[in-house]
């Protein structure tokens, strides 16, 4: 029996990742995956809380198995699957649901920022989408859930309802708690540095792609925003130079304080020549493994269907014991 702890994360399949998703993120994951049991999902039912292009939507599915394989994340330990194929997370989400106030839902602050930018037709999936992400969690008798400062609310949010489907059921699930790597790398936009990077920025300039090109990456690490200051130095006073030392020392492994040592006196550009190389290099293996991994859709296949085989059966468990305490009638078959 495994005795290791349980961790659960996701990321949607709605566009290319960047070099935040990966060193806020998936490397991450890389290192779990030894201490823990984990569960790394492709979330596609929350990206179609806004509308997606079936086709696209489907090659951004694959691809981003694609990416976590390339990453590192190996299949044979951890449980890498498609949030579709297991059914059990939508019908988790309507009892949940059931278990929900609107007057949290109401103060989902991503729902709010999200809303704004289309407020004609926001679907009722945006404003419920923080239910399905408690019932992905929830199903697996999770302990642990890597979370930025975006997500907390959620987590919040699933650790309430699962406290009040126990108080009104007895216990059901464990309710999670946030896992808070030793080290996090948090990476902000390169032409607005008080924000963070997102693969959702208008300016392409604002992130690199993990699958970016080395010119492209040289193009956008030239007009990544500096400052008139010309040291390079981690400070708060200079938030675009403290990103792409954030960025530098978290591929090169090199600490900050060894960088400020080498760029003393030498001013950006020197230092901006260097930062490239080593994003290229750091991105070098991912990127080619990717594009050995998307010749193999066979191979590719094989993973979704025996990881959704593995999530499904710890997900079907949670469920008969949801469905047996809220009063429905087991399902007989002959």
């Amino acid at each position: 029996m495994d005795e290791r702890k349980i961790i659960f994360s996701g990321i949607q399949p709605s566009g290319e990742m960047t070099i935040g998703n990966y060193l806020g993120a998936m490397r991450n994951w890389v290192k779990l995956q030894e201490e823990y049991n984990a569960y790394y999902c492709i979330v596609d039912m929350h990206a179609i809380t806004v509308p997606k292009e079936p086709a696209y939507l489907r090659k951004k599915s694959i691809e981003l198995l694609a990416t976590y394989l390339a990453c590192g994340i190996d299949p044979e330990i951890n449980t890498l699957f498609i949030q579709s194929h297991v059914s059990a997370h939508a019908e988790l989400a309507w009892v949940l649901s059931c278990m929900a106030y609107m007057g949290e839902l109401n103060r989902m602050t991503q729902f709010k920022d999200k809303s704004k930018k289309n407020e004609t037709s926001i679907s009722s999936g945006l404003f419920t989408y923080p239910v399905l992400m408690a019932a992905d969690i929830l199903l697996y008798q999770t302990d642990l859930v890597p979370v930025g400062d975006d997500q907390k609310q959620h987590l919040e949010l699933a650790r309430d309802i699962a406290s009040r489907f126990n108080n009104k059921y007895s216990e059901t699930f464990k309710v999670p708690d946030p896992y808070i790597p030793k080290v996090g790398a948090r990476i902000m936009s390169l032409q607005e540095p008080g924000s963070k990077m997102s693969k959702s920025d208008e300016n392409e300039n604002s992130y690199i792609l993990m699958l970016d090109k080395p010119d492209v990456i040289k193009r956008k690490i030239k007009r990544a925003v500096t400052d008139s200051l010309g040291t390079v130095k981690y400070s708060d006073e200079q938030l675009g130079i403290k990103n792409l030392m954030t960025i530098y020392s978290s591929f090169s492994g090199e600490n900050i304080e060894s960088i400020e040592q080498k760029y003393e006196g030498s001013g950006y550009g020197q230092f901006k020549n260097d930062l490239t190389e080593v994003i290229v290099e750091g991105l070098r293996p991912i990127r080619e493994k990717f594009d050995n991994l998307m010749k193999n859709k066979d191979y590719l296949e094989n993973i979704y269907m025996l990881g959704a085989n593995k999530a499904e059966a710890v997900a079907r468990k949670t469920l008969r014991k949801v469905y047996k305490k809220v009063g429905f009638i087991p399902r007989k078959f002959k």
